[in-house]
């Protein structure tokens, strides 16, 4: 079994974006089951949505909204989904890089 965390990183403030919502889902077929749902932290982290992901697809849904709207923010994508394929049994991390008009994500360490 896998284990995931995400880190997600106000790149316009230069700032952890802190109050993040953020859902973890399994993609079965048509349906995406919940798994798992968090908060992020002061540093911009949740360090375990989850602690045992075995194979198969997942899908990061981060509510981009309410982080603007508690922090004054305008911004162009009000949510990000970021869908990924756990393969072996290793730590999975997704950071969220975020600006009001981009975002980037990568598989982290």
């Amino acid at each position: 079994m896998s284990s995931l965390s995400t880190h997600v990183l106000d790149t316009g403030l230069g700032l952890p974006a802190h109050g993040v919502p953020v859902r973890l889902s399994r993609v079965t077929g048509d349906q995406d089951v919940v798994l798992a749902t968090g908060t992020t932290d002061d540093d911009g982290r949740i360090a375990e949505l989850e602690p045992a992901l075995p194979a198969g697809t997942y899908r990061l849904w981060f509510d981009v909204a309410a982080y603007a709207a508690a922090s004054g923010q305008d911004i162009f994508f009000p949510e990000v989904t970021v869908t990924f394929t756990v393969a072996d049994e290793r730590h999975y991390h997704v950071p969220l890089l975020l600006s009001p008009f981009a975002f980037s994500t990568y598989r982290g360490s």
